[in-house]
């Protein structure tokens, strides 16, 4: 693909075309939209993390000021309509399915976390609707409840729900247990260790908010909600909830800010809305706040994991065994089952050649809000669990740690490489991104400035990462036999206008991405239109003819060759017109830089005088081609991309307090053709930064009951600037081998690679101080007491 100007086309910095309405304040979010005659809605939510609902009595809040209508579980449940559907089923061991409990959209008899929605007070404005919630008398029985994964499987455990034994929704497992056991047994070298995945809340600038709107002259259902997915919102809402024909039902997703998963998930709020609005003959607005965001959306990751290594007497790894439990809260989020199975589980293998795999995964269900995937979903957990592994058995076996990883990376010429866990990747060559790293992190010159460190009473400790994750999930038809309830391809439909200007309407949705650069540089470059000509649009169910959303990292991997297959189509057709009009063969017309060339001569005519010449058909061979050009492509991808990387942090630990400092961060990642470089490195960055948060600062904590210790910003630590340093983003490029545009993607590779990165630095900054593993968050009180617990030890030595 050629671009049409050097600062347009592909790996091009240019700077967001997006970013001036936002920077301006004119964009447009859910709550900076206000329907004629709105109402305003606020749900009452649990303040018990287990309970049966005895009685709602709900009379003196209807008589209050402003009081529209007041809802709860009874009502939804007369009303017949289903509850929150799950987008994704597992099986267990035993093939048989996994046990999927119903998830009302108002919790009828029984909550089961602290705030499982009770009911829904609508009233003319918000502060009177809150008034309202406020005035609502429910009367509970507190029943018993388990917070954690290892509690929840316990014997005699209180039951989630009723029926479900050891409040396990799956036991599922892949690889070979009997060859793994059997290399296990070969084995010269076996380390373990037992790790935690804390839980995090995702916490997106901008909270969710809902508006549910009903046209009784049509008869059609509008829904604006904060959605990475609005028409898998419409498919599920529709058809699993509240019944509506897709015909009947849009559903809009303006500017959004920020996702990070979150916002994948169809949440009870958003059927509830669309539900409220013909009963009250007005459009219902919700808006959360960020308190109510602590428990209300869905959390991530929360694992609780076993795992061994096996190797030879030279290092090679033999054979790897993981038992995970995971947490999925209280109820089936809309893609759960997914994240700890499929997204985790089969990334097992990292970079490595390891000949044989079994893990072993269990869902569990817990008394706190339900947990679903989170910036990498499944890929952050299989990662730090496998770079910290690796570093143990560094340390147990005497082998340098870079070594260690050397010997036992998938050699650049063994691609395509089968793992043993199911996928297959396609390029890759992790030596040299692994070099790149060393090089720009001056690996070779730590000594020399731990000891500066040490001179000033500072403890300081460097740490790897070499990571390889899985983007643009797919294809759909692997997907479906692995439990995916939708397809997972993508919609492009390309309209050239009569003078030559282009819209792209996408079925992915941008959420801080920058999609509508990222995409116009792509259309700019293979159509040879200025970036300013061209739209790009989204968001919007009425006018997208399809699509699944953006996460995974998707959007240019499966939305971009989306993209490339209508632009091909545009192209064939301009090209039958301009054989038309410039009396050649159709074999002798080019394309290229915006025009149609008869090739070996000048004759040529531009894309503008095509596009007018298809709306204005004159002269056009109207026998063989339809007037028009617009062109719409589906893309189903035939593997998922890999993308791959190596990140090397460093860090300063003050020994008298147990605070930890980032001096330095490195990230090397491979993340195939990089369209604009700018983006991609500001979304690494942002990635860097959420695992720096994980690692060393992020907790959400319930105590044993299951009542959240860290729901406010004021308890849970955001990172702040001052906690992040410059993170140096570089690039090793191999392409991917089966999408046009050779693309891997680069949204969650920040996440992934650098908590392992930073607990890695961290643990080698305590390496007098016997420590062999330390669980994320490496807090500043947990250090301080490891510290402090040696030093005595230290003393006597």
């Amino acid at each position: 693909m050629n671009a049409i100007a050097p600062f347009e086309g592909i790996g091009a910095s240019v700077k967001r075309k997006e970013d001036l309405r936002f920077l301006s304040g004119r964009g447009r979010y859910t709550d900076d939209m206000n329907r004629p005659g709105q109402t305003h809605a606020v749900f009452l939510r649990s303040p018990h993390p287990h309970a049966r609902i005895d009685a709602v009595d709900s009379a003196a809040a209807r008589a209050m000021p402003g009081v529209v209508a007041i809802f709860t579980g009874a009502d939804i449940k007369a009303s017949g309509i289903g509850g929150l559907p799950c987008g994704w089923g597992v099986k267990n061991k035993d093939g048989t399915p996994m046990a999927e409990p119903a998830h009302p959209v108002l919790a009828h008899e029984r909550v089961r976390h602290v705030g499982d929605p009770v009911a829904m007070v609508i009233a003319e404005t918000r502060a009177q609707a809150k008034d309202a919630a406020e005035a609502i008398m429910v009367s509970y029985t507190p029943l018993g409840s388990v917070a954690t994964v290892t509690a929840a499987v316990a014997p005699g455990a209180t039951e989630v729900h009723e029926g479900v034994a050891a409040n396990t929704s799956f036991d599922w497992h892949i690889g070979d247990k009997a060859i793994t056991d059997a290399a296990f047994a070969g084995a010269a070298h076996t380390v373990s260790f037992d790790l935690v995945n804390n839980r995090l809340v995702p916490n997106a600038m901008e909270p969710r908010a809902a508006i549910g709107e009903f046209d009784p002259t049509n008869d059609e259902y509008t829904l604006y909600t904060t959605s990475q997915n609005p028409h898998v919102i419409r498919l599920l809402m529709g058809a699993f909830v509240l019944n509506i024909p897709e015909s009947r039902l849009r559903v809009v997703a303006p500017d959004v800010g920020g996702g990070f998963g979150s916002k994948i998930f169809h949440y009870a709020e958003e059927a509830a809305v669309t539900w409220a609005a013909p009963r009250v003959k007005r459009p219902v607005k919700w808006t959360c706040d960020r308190t109510e965001a602590f428990i209300s959306d869905a959390h991530g990751r929360d694992h609780v994991s076993h795992a061994e290594l096996a190797l030879d007497k030279d290092g090679k790894f033999l054979g790897l065994r993981v038992q995970t439990l995971a947490n999925m809260g209280a109820y089936l989020s809309t893609f759960a089952p997914a994240v700890p199975t499929y997204l985790y589980a089969t990334l097992l293998a990292g970079c490595y050649a390891t000949p044989t795999i079994y893990a072993e995964v269990k869902g569990v269900f817990t008394n706190t809000v339900a947990v679903d995937a989170y910036r990498g979903a499944g890929r952050p957990e299989a990662t730090f669990l496998i770079e910290r592994l690796v570093d143990v058995a560094a340390k147990a076996t005497g082998i340098d740690r870079i070594e260690l990883r050397r010997r036992n990376f998938i050699p650049a010429d063994a691609f395509p490489y089968q793992t043993p866990v199911a996928l297959e990747y396609d390029s890759g060559d992790y030596q040299s991104t692994l070099d790149m790293a060393l090089a720009a992190s001056d690996w070779a010159g730590f000594e020399a400035r731990r000891s500066a460190a040490a001179a000033k009473g500072k403890l300081r400790g460097i740490g790897i990462s070499t990571y390889v994750e899985a983007c643009g999930i797919a294809p759909s038809h692997v997907v479906g036999q692995l439990g995916a309830r939708a397809g997972l391809y993508e919609v492009a439909n390309i309209r050239v206008h009569p003078t030559g200007s282009i819209t792209v309407f996408t079925g992915t949705h941008s959420h801080g991405q920058g999609h509508e650069t990222t995409f116009a540089q792509l259309i700019a470059d293979r159509m040879g239109v200025p970036m300013n000509q061209i739209d790009v649009v989204h968001g919007d169910t009425s006018r997208i003819p399809f699509g699944m959303g953006t996460y995974g990292s998707r959007s240019l991997a499966v939305g971009g060759s989306a993209m490339v297959k209508a632009m091909d189509k545009i192209v064939l057709k301009g090209r039958k017109i301009a054989a038309h009009l410039l009396e050649a063969s159709l074999e002798d017309i080019e394309f290229e830089g915006g025009k149609f060339r008869v090739a070996g001569t000048d004759r040529e005519k531009t894309l503008t005088e095509i596009s007018l010449a298809a709306y204005v058909p004159h002269n056009y061979p109207i026998d063989e081609l339809e007037p028009g050009l617009e062109e719409t492509a589906f893309y189903d991808p035939k593997n998922f991309t890999y993308p791959a990387g190596a990140h090397v942090c460093e860090v300063e630990i003050d020994p008298a307090t147990g605070q930890t400092e980032v001096i330095a961060f490195t990230a090397v990642d491979d993340v195939g053709r990089v369209i604009n470089p700018m983006i991609v490195e500001g979304q690494v960055q942002g990635g860097v930064a959420q695992g720096i948060g994980q690692a060393l600062l992020e907790h959400a904590v319930y105590d044993a009951e299951g009542q959240l210790l860290s729901g406010s910003l004021m308890d849970y630590t955001m990172p702040r600037a001052d906690d992040l340093p410059n993170v140096a983003v570089s690039h090793h490029t191999t392409l991917c081998t089966h999408n046009p545009l050779g693309v891997k993607g680069c949204g969650e590779v920040g996440a992934i690679g650098s908590p392992p990165a930073v607990i890695n630095a961290v643990v080698d900054a305590l390496r007098d101080y016997d420590v062999t593993h330390i669980n994320m968050p490496a807090t500043p009180p947990k250090l301080w007491g490891i510290i402090n617990a040696a030093r005595p030890a230290l003393a006597a030595e």
